[in-house]
């Protein structure tokens, strides 16, 4: 397997799930030079705030960035349409590759992360395992195929060289962000214990018990994401990039025991309803365990869970192309979990 050197990365979307997850996994790289981009301040040294919606602003930032080898982009900007969403994310990964260009950064390889929406999943049942190469593309708006769409138009046009990641549920510590599936059954488990409530898996028997579901370790997949910027074998190619495939009931267990909380069936609430007036509990035990302030409304993204635990059909994506390219790590779901919930206990942001 050829693979590049490496060089300097830009990670946008660096206070994200993904991008924490690579900052620190690049931070650790003798190898490699980390700079942060984000819209909101990040603690590494030379970190760049930037608004990517906003074109002029995003040049001007990137005057420091002009020795960029490497873009890593994790940056997303939900809104409440797809139309919209694509409308801003296009434009935002667009602005950010137009700034690099206008300082003359030499960049070699870009990196972009998809979720499992590039193979329709929003939009109802789809036919599962996922390959990359299989699977028609359904008509738009999907902001993940404009993104994409940006990436080979420059390569075309002898721009720089991409490589797309296809992860699905990703599991990391990032707090405040929506989509933590970790934070999400941490801070459910801990309202279990402190209400004196069972550990139930909260959505429908069916999902429980006969719906296969994938998630992906943050940390494993900024491994892979240094490996998709510099393997030549990556080069202008998409991957999925999942663990083995589960049921719910088998990892909840797992959970349950570790976590010292006992189980029962499982019960199809939403959690965004159901847990809309937990917040003096969660208050009570922030005060308790000296926990930090975060409004209970932003600690815990419940309708994310609700999406995770809702789902009507089996989430299998295929891993044979990643693996034949040259990349074979794999991770423990649960384990992953476990791990994730236990550094957001550390960091003083989850309840124990």
């Amino acid at each position: 397997m050829t693979t590049e050197n490496s060089g300097t990365a830009l990670v946008a979307g660096a206070n994200g799930i993904i991008g924490k997850a690579l900052m620190e996994e690049l931070s650790a790289r003798s190898d490699w030079t980390a700079r942060a981009l984000s819209r909101h301040p990040h603690p590494a040294a030379g970190a760049i705030a930037a608004d990517l919606t906003d074109a002029g602003a995003t040049r001007a930032a990137l005057a420091a960035a002009g020795d960029t080898t490497h873009l890593f982009y994790a940056a997303l900007a939900p809104q409440p349409n797809l139309a919209e969403e694509n409308r801003v994310n296009g434009a935002m990964l667009r602005n950010l590759l137009d700034g690099l260009a206008a300082v003359n950064a030499p960049l070699r390889r870009v990196v972009l992360y998809q979720g499992a929406k590039v193979y329709g999943v929003h939009l109802g049942p789809v036919p599962s395992p996922f390959y990359e190469d299989e699977n028609p593309r359904h008509i738009g708006p999907n902001f993940y195929f404009t993104q994409e769409d940006e990436l080979r138009a420059r390569a075309t046009r002898g721009g720089s060289s991409w490589s797309i990641l296809r992860p699905d549920v990703v599991v990391g510590d990032a707090a405040g962000n929506a989509m933590n599936i970790a934070m999400v059954i941490g801070a459910y488990a801990a309202l279990c214990r402190a209400e004196g409530a069972a550990f139930r898996f909260p959505g429908p028997a069916h999902v429980y018990e006969g719906v296969f579901a994938q998630v992906t370790d943050a940390h494993a997949l900024a491994r892979a994401s240094l490996w998709a910027a510099t393997a030549e074998s990556a080069r202008d190619q998409a991957f999925n990039f999942v663990h083995e495939p589960f049921r719910w009931r088998r990892l909840w267990e797992k959970l349950a025991a570790a976590l010292d909380l006992p189980i029962g069936p499982p019960v199809p609430m939403r959690l965004a309803v159901h847990m809309a007036d937990k917040a003096p509990v969660w208050n009570r035990l922030v005060a308790e365990q000296g926990l930090s302030a975060m409004p209970y409304e932003r600690a815990v993204g419940w309708g994310f869970g609700d999406f995770v635990f809702h789902s009507a059909f089996d989430l299998v994506s295929d891993m044979g192309k990643i693996r034949r390219a040259g990349f074979d790590e794999s991770v423990d779901s649960a384990a992953a979990l476990l791990l994730a919930i236990g550094r957001l206990q550390a960091a003083r942001v989850l309840p124990r």
